[in-house]
C-alpha cells in the first residue's frame, strides 16, 4: 500500500503508540488528583505543554490542549466572539476549513456580527486587495489559514499581520494552523489565535491544541471542572498528549531532513507524471506551496472514480478534504478559487509524510498514469 492521503491523518509512529500504550497501562492517572503518582503525571503533561509552547514560540500558559484542530477552530472563534459588545465585522478567507467556514455561518454569529467572507485568488491565497478595503475600524477579528488543506496555499502571516495591525489594530487575528505547524519552519506567530492537530503529525487522534496569547479577551470553551487555566474543561487526555509529545520530539530532531523528504517526495510524483497528457495542476505553483500537498485534476476522469481504481491498486488519496469526503456536490474550495466544473470533477490530491519515499513516487506514478490512461479509454467508448 502506498498512502498519500497523509492531510486527512497519518500513521501513529511506534515511539508513539508505545508512549500511548504507557500512559494507557501505566500513567493512567487522572493529573488533577492530589497522590504523588497523579502529581507525576501531571508533571509529564507539564513537561510536554511547555516543550509544545516553546516549538509555538509561546509561553506554557498560553497553550490550551484541546481534542483537535475542529475544537482549537471552534473554540478560538467562539471564545474570543463571546466577548464583543455591539455589532462587529469579523473577515474570514473563503477557502477556511469547514471548522472556521461553518461556524462563522452560523446564525447565532450572523445575526450578532457581520461575517464578511473574502475572496480568494486562483493559487488559493486571500486576495490582498480584498482584504485592504475590507479592513476598517469596526474589524474585530481576521481568520485565514496558514496553509490550505486542499491546495497546499502558504499564507504570510507576517504581511497578513501587518496589514491588519495597521488598518485594524485593534482586530484579534486567528490561523488554523493544523496542516502548517511542523510542515512549514517554526517561526514566532504574528497572531493572537493559532490551531493545531497532532493527528496530521503522527500522534494519536483526538489531540489539538490552541495557542491563545494572553492579554487577548478570550472566554475559552467548555465549562466544567476547570482545567487548562479555567479555559477548557474535561479530564485532561494524558496518553494523547503524551504520545504527541514523543511525535513532536521526533519532528524536531528530524526537522530539515523531513522537509526535504516532503518536497522530493511531492515533486518526483508530479515530474513522474508531467508526461500525462491533460494534468493540471491546482492551486499555487508547486515550489511555492506547502511541500506536502499536491491537487491535480486529470481531466476527463472523475475523481472519485479515480479514487476507488487507485485504491483497488493499493494507492489511497483524495478527492478533497477529508471531512467533506462524503457531501455531495460541489467542491466549495476549488469552486471559490474559480476553478471550472471539468477541472472539479477531475481532482485529487496527494498528501505526503516523512514515512513515504521517493521510490514510492515511482511506482504510485506508474499505476496512476496506467489508470488514467486505462479510464480514458473506457470514457471515450
Amino acid at each position: 500500500m502506498i498512502y498519500l492521503d497523509n492531510s486527512a491523518t497519518t500513521r501513529v509512529f511506534e515511539q508513539s503508540a508505545q508512549r500511548l500504550q504507557g500512559a494507557l497501562l501505566r500513567d493512567y492517572f487522572n493529573p488533577a488528583s492530589a497522590y504523588s503518582e497523579a502529581l507525576a503525571v501531571e508533571k509529564e503533561v507539564e513537561k510536554a505543554r511547555a516543550f509544545l509552547a516553546g516549538l509555538l514560540f509561546a509561553r506554557p500558559n498560553e497553550v490550551i490542549y484541546t481534542s483537535g484542530g475542529t475544537e482549537s477552530n471552534n473554540m478560538a472563534l467562539t471564545g474570543y466572539l463571546k466577548n464583543l459588545r455591539g455589532r462587529r465585522r469579523v473577515l474570514v478567507s473563503s477557502v477556511e476549513h469547514p471548522s472556521v467556514y461553518e461556524v462563522l455561518r452560523a446564525k447565532e454569529w450572523q445575526a450578532r456580527h457581520e461575517i464578511v467572507f473574502l475572496p480568494a485568488k486562483p493559487d488559493g491565497g486571500l486576495d490582498r486587495q480584498a482584504l485592504t478595503d475590507a479592513l476598517t475600524e469596526d474589524v474585530a477579528l481576521v481568520s485565514c489559514m496558514h496553509v490550505n488543506n486542499e491546495l497546499g496555499t502558504v499564507t504570510d502571516l507576517e504581511t497578513l499581520a501587518a496589514l491588519v495591525r495597521t488598518k485594524a489594530p485593534q482586530a484579534a487575528i486567528h490561523s488554523d494552523g493544523v496542516q502548517a505547524f511542523m510542515k512549514l519552519p517554526p517561526a514566532q506567530l504574528p497572531v493572537d489565535f493559532y490551531s493545531v492537530s497532532f493527528h496530521k503529525l503522527h500522534a494519536p487522534k483526538g489531540v489539538g491544541a490552541l495557542y491563545a496569547q494572553k492579554g487577548v479577551p478570550f472566554a475559552g470553551g467548555q465549562v466544567g471542572g476547570g482545567q487548562e487555566f479555567a479555559l477548557r474543561a474535561g479530564t485532561t487526555n494524558v496518553p494523547g498528549i503524551l504520545a504527541a509529545d514523543t511525535a513532536l520530539a521526533l519532528y524536531r530532531e528530524n526537522l530539515a531532513a523531513w522537509h526535504d523528504r516532503l518536497r522530493a517526495c511531492k515533486t518526483r510524483l508530479l515530474d513522474n507524471l508531467r508526461s500525462l497528457p491533460d494534468v493540471r495542476i491546482n492551486g499555487p505553483r508547486p515550489e511555492d506551496a506547502a511541500p506536502h500537498i499536491l491537487n491535480l485534476s486529470f481531466l476527463g476522469v472523475r475523481g472519485e472514480t479515480m479514487l476507488h481504481a487507485l485504491a483497488e491498486r493499493g494507492v489511497l488519496v483524495a478527492t478533497g478534504a477529508a471531512c467533506s469526503a462524503h457531501k455531495a456536490g460541489k467542491n466549495r474550495i476549488l469552486t471559490a478559487i474559480g476553478l471550472p466544473p471539468a477541472r472539479q470533477e477531475s481532482a485529487l490530491r496527494f498528501s505526503f509524510s516523512p514515512l513515504n519515499t521517493p521510490e514510492e513516487m515511482d511506482l504510485a506514478a506508474e499505476i496512476i498514469t496506467e489508470t488514467v490512461t486505462e479510464l480514458r479509454r473506457y470514457k471515450r467508448r
